[in-house]
């Protein structure tokens, strides 16, 4: 046990390095996942019968094949095509297009719960429908969407893993190049597990402190009954 202790301490700092470029690439991946599932989830709820569609075959298409495929086919397809992207920019991409489709149905699911009444009564009172999303139906799905949605960081981090394998330094990469200097592979993917699981940890402990500092007490209840 000390000396797993010891060989924890001594190759923490290259660990953390790592840890901090996959933190980089989970909020990066996030953040573009909110801005194309959002306006997919919108599509598919209000568009019209094409802009539909294609929010359909965006979300199945991402939803449906393996990450890990995504990323291979930016990193290493796109080159064919004249289109070549770093190391770290395709973990971004790939991470933030599949995020973006399984938020979208998670933000789709909540607007959806919003009852269908809501929409007509702000026409009522003159709105338009961009208006009414905006101020009517947004607010109450953004809050709605939150218990569901707070998976997606986790899952997210956790899927993150994958860039390893086109080279990105991420905590999986100096894992393994731990393990190829020490030639003791067991104790240090133990030390990967441990960071990941204290990451999980803290990002799970902040998502439940938003989710109570935006909850408002019976609206949920609300929503389900309408």
């Amino acid at each position: 046990m000390i000396e797993f202790v010891n060989f924890f301490i001594k190759y923490f700092p290259d660990l953390y390095q790592g840890a901090l470029i996959t933190i980089r690439i989970t909020a990066v991946g996030l953040g573009l996942g909110f801005v194309l599932g959002l306006p997919a989830a919108l599509l598919r709820v209000y568009g019209g019968k094409y802009f539909r569609w294609l929010a359909v075959a965006y979300v199945e298409l991402f939803r449906g094949t393996p990450v890990l495929v995504q990323l291979f086919v930016i990193y290493f397809g796109l080159p064919d095509l004249g289109v070549t992207f770093s190391r770290l920019t395709a973990a971004y991409i790939a991470l933030g297009l599949n995020s973006g489709a399984y938020q979208a149905e998670y933000f789709r699911g909540a607007i959806q719960a919003i009852g269908s009444g809501q929409m007509m009564a702000a026409r009522s009172l003159g709105m338009n429908r961009l208006r009414a999303i905006r101020y009517i139906i947004l607010p109450q799905a953004l809050r709605l969407v939150i218990p569901s949605w707070t998976n997606e960081p986790i899952s997210l981090m956790k899927a993150s893993s994958v860039a390893f394998l086109i080279a990105v330094p991420d905590l999986m990469t100096k894992g393994k190049l731990v393990a190829a200097r020490t030639y003791d592979p067991i104790a240090s993917y133990i030390c990967v597990a441990i960071i990941y699981i204290v990451m999980v940890f803290i990002m799970t402990g902040f998502v439940q402190f938003v989710e109570k500092k935006v909850r408002v007490p019976g609206f949920e209840m609300e929503e389900l009954r309408v």
